[in-house]
């Protein structure tokens, strides 16, 4: 059993080879997991996969705003072609979120609009 005092981390469809433990945070095959925060929530992927991909597993379908009137977006073409899943990467605006893969300790947070707020709307 956890520890009470311990962070609850979401695993969400990140699992490993033999499925998912029992209770939240618990994953078999800890060695293929990457744990990462999303908008200050802990989440879990598997090693190697997109942001984009490790959101979806979580069932995160949106993660930026366009700049005009603020609409959701998130994953289009899924290849880096169209720029709808960009997001902010450890403090990096503009990162398409369907070609970078989610390293252990990220921290990705959502963009709003074209991520540089000093520059105006």
């Amino acid at each position: 059993m956890r520890n009470r005092s311990e962070p609850s981390v979401d695993t969400g469809g990140a699992r490993g080879a033999g499925g998912a433990g029992g209770a939240e945070g618990e994953v078999e095959g800890d060695a293929d997991v990457v744990r990462f925060a999303f908008d200050g929530r802990a989440l879990a992927a598997r090693r190697g996969q997109s942001i984009a991909g490790a959101l979806w597993g979580h069932g995160i379908v949106a993660w930026r705003t366009t700049r005009g009137g603020g609409r959701p977006r998130g994953a289009f073409c899924g290849m880096g072609v169209c720029f709808d899943c960009l997001v902010v990467v450890n403090g990096v605006p503009g990162q398409r979120a369907c070609l970078v893969r989610v390293s252990e300790g990220d921290t990705v947070t959502s963009q709003e609009g074209h991520g540089h707020g000093a520059l105006g709307s």
